[in-house]
């Protein structure tokens, strides 16, 4: 009996010693796995506009959802060329814009900044450099520059394992105003492929650990419904699509986690654009030098049916069913109009003569038959038909709807306003033409309650209807503004 006991007592230290063992080694390995995810990154660009159109953003925002911990900053000055930070480093001159993202996601600017200061400023795991765009896709410009500038960050980097990035930028859009754009025949292809010659070679010029493949995220998703309307001015980002896709690019490449499962979603891009840029991002990082065409987010034209279609003119939160035109120049669209239901209905918005500009001045109470969000009322469009603001006159904008059934009578609603304290009249008069010619108008100061209404209006006979916008015979304000904030498109009765 004592052997037993004794036996028993043996077994049941035994097993206690296993628990004890087995807890320890569990709190070792949770110790150290909590090191490792209490680890910061840091990542520095030196670059301009792009860099800042490409981690100033939904990059920590990415990196936070997935609990890693990072620091971003951005050694700033617009357009800046790598001769430019050459001429820079040279001369030791603080003049960047050191834009720093801390840990608790606050960015801080310190203006009249030098890149040697920004170095010594933190242990950088990552360091990253670029071209300006108009000469993004010039290799001879890059092999002339880059390489005294990486010596220069690579002697005074304070992280031994610091890795270098060279970030591949995107082509301007097709209708793109931007001068540099005459370098690549104003071909938005010739452009990307030019930068992807760069990025590339880039590699054999100096020792880069990283090419982060924007470029190619943001020409993968041009091939999706959303089509070439990733840039807010022809060359920069739309500050919502295109820089959520910039952001994920960033992400997948610097951490190695697959962007698609990544849970962050901006508020201004909607579920299935979300998921859209994401997938742009997760398929450059995999093929970063040829164009993944996004076959799933390409829209199936359907008709019309009796659900609406809901457009918002300036910057809203995302809606699944509303659709959001934020460019407000020349050339802007949404090639493929979802209705209310979340349908592609295969029209397309083009603006063919583009605003003054947008704010979100509207109402944020309204009460019409378009059932507004108050982001929405309060956003808009705006032109002068008068005088001059912001040196700069636009008498008339001009939509073109298109891919309609010439056949078929529609209803098209349009709401303008512009909260104001004063009196003005800021009467906006839209022109209707279709198959016919429709013109009706608006006092937009303070409206809340009405709008213009077009009913039963065939398209013409190429399926299109064209909207004249400008201001009224009766607006009295001395600039003539006059405003589009939201229509609605449905099939007349």
């Amino acid at each position: 009996m004592k052997n037993l006991i004794s036996r028993r007592t043996f077994i049941a230290t035994a097993r206690l010693w296993f628990v004890f063992l087995f807890l320890g080694l569990s709190v070792f390995k949770t110790s150290h796995v909590s090191a490792q995810t209490g680890k910061v990154t840091k990542i520095l660009a030196i670059g301009n506009s792009f860099s800042e159109d490409g981690v100033e953003n939904y990059l920590y925002d990415l990196a936070k959802a997935e609990g890693i911990k990072v620091i971003i900053a951005n050694l700033y000055i617009g357009g800046a060329p790598l001769e430019l930070h050459v001429k820079n480093i040279r001369e030791n001159k603080a003049v960047y814009s050191y834009r720093k993202i801390g840990l608790d996601g606050v960015k801080k600017t310190t203006p009249n900044t030098s890149i040697e200061t920004a170095l010594a400023d933190e242990n950088w795991d990552y360091i990253s450099f670029q071209q300006a765009s108009p000469l993004s896709g010039n290799l001879e410009s890059v092999k002339e520059n880059l390489p005294e500038l990486f010596n220069y960050v690579k002697q005074r980097a304070k992280n031994p394992d610091v890795k270098y990035i060279y970030h591949q930028t995107w082509a301007y859009a097709k209708n793109s105003e931007h001068k540099g754009f005459d370098n690549y025949d104003r071909d938005q292809n010739k452009m990307y492929q030019s930068i992807i010659n760069v990025s590339k070679e880039v590699q054999n010029i100096v020792p880069i650990n990283i090419v982060v493949p924007a470029g190619t995220a943001i020409q993968n998703g041009r091939t999706s419904y959303i089509g070439d309307n990733f840039n807010r001015d022809g060359y920069h980002l739309d500050l919502n699509i295109g820089r959520f896709t910039a952001a994920c690019t960033w992400f997948e490449k610097l951490f190695g986690k697959p962007v698609l499962n990544n849970p962050f979603k901006p508020e201004t891009v909607n579920t299935r654009a979300s998921q859209l840029a994401k997938t742009a991002a997760h398929d450059a990082v995999l093929n970063p030098y040829q164009v993944t065409e996004l076959k799933d987010f390409q829209a199936k034209n359907v008709q019309l049916s009796n659900s609406p279609v809901y457009i918002n003119f300036g910057d809203a939160k995302a809606y699944d069913d509303w659709n959001n035109l934020a460019y407000f120049n020349n050339g802007g669209g949404i090639d493929n109009l979802v209705d209310k239901k979340g349908n592609f209905t295969g029209i397309r918005l083009t603006l063919v003569e583009g605003f003054t500009g947008k704010n979100v001045s509207g109402p944020k109470k309204t009460s019409t038959t378009i059932e507004m969000p108050e982001d929405v009322s309060s956003s808009t469009f705006y032109g002068n038909s008068k005088e001059e603001f912001n040196k700069k006159k636009v008498e008339r904008s001009v939509l073109k709807i298109s891919g309609l059934d010439s056949r078929k009578k529609y209803t098209l609603n349009y709401f303008s306003s512009r909260s104001a304290k004063d009196v003005d009249n800021r009467e906006t008069q839209f022109t209707t033409d279709g198959a016919k010619k429709v013109i009706g108008t608006v006092n937009a100061t303070n409206n809340n309650s009405q709008l213009v209404t077009v009913k039963n209006i065939r398209p013409n006979a190429n399926g299109e209807l064209i909207v004249d916008i400008t201001a009224g015979s009766k607006n009295t304000d001395k600039h003539g503004f006059y405003y589009l904030n939201a229509m609605s498109i449905s099939t007349g009765k």
